[in-house]
């Protein structure tokens, strides 16, 4: 199986409730095989079990690293695009009321293919990266979409050494088909590419 991010040789790392998940040799991502991906229709049903009220305090707080990043590298003037906002788009709420000019796209919920034809100053994937099929493909997508200095913040959990990959939760999640290293997120930078990546905890900024 060969790495659906950078096409380099996978080793198995792991196989676990009728699942193979593989190691990439070289950017270090571990990847579901893709005989065990969801189908779209599981997929989506998976998606409408989130209870993603905008309101909720605590979700607004879960999505809070993501508010506070655009609010300290951007004013109000500057545009955004909340990238697979799902069901209960809580950054758009959020970020609208503070007068941001923020767009809106899920493949399941909001399909708006237009809205793929402009740029953006920025743009927000909050639990979303961990989802792709072709990370690849989404990622060179999401950096074309960006203007010259624009931002890419993700929100997803890292892979470590230290992670006990058979036990932690985020493998569970059976729509979760890819988890990065922070080396994963080293290539991404050095190969799609960015000017800078910074990882703080579960956010990771990606700078064009």
């Amino acid at each position: 199986m060969k790495c659906s991010l950078c096409n380099s040789p996978t080793v198995i790392f792991l196989k676990s409730n009728f699942k193979e998940y593989f190691q990439c040799e070289n950017c270090e991502a571990i990847l579901l095989n893709s005989n065990n991906y969801p189908s779209p229709s599981e997929e989506a049903l998976r998606y409408k079990e989130h209870n993603n009220d905008v309101n909720d305090i605590r979700y607004q707080k879960f999505v809070s690293p993501i508010v506070n990043a655009v609010q300290q590298d951007f004013d109000s003037t500057k545009s955004g695009l909340d990238f697979g906002c799902g069901t209960g788009p809580v950054i758009t709420k959020l970020l609208r009321d503070k007068s941001y000019p923020i767009t809106t796209y899920d493949p399941f919920f909001d399909n708006k293919p237009e809205v793929l034809k402009t740029n953006y100053d920025f743009i927000v994937c909050c639990e979303v990266i961990e989802h792709f099929h072709n990370p690849l493909k989404e990622f060179k997508l999401l950096k074309s979409l960006l203007k010259p200095n624009g931002k890419l913040y993700c929100m997803t959990d890292l892979f470590s050494k230290n992670i006990d990959f058979e036990k932690w939760y985020y493998k569970d999640d059976n729509t979760h088909v890819i988890f990065y290293h922070q080396n994963t997120f080293n290539w991404i930078k050095e190969n799609i590419p960015f000017s800078k990546v910074m990882v703080n905890n579960r956010l990771i900024t990606l700078e064009v």
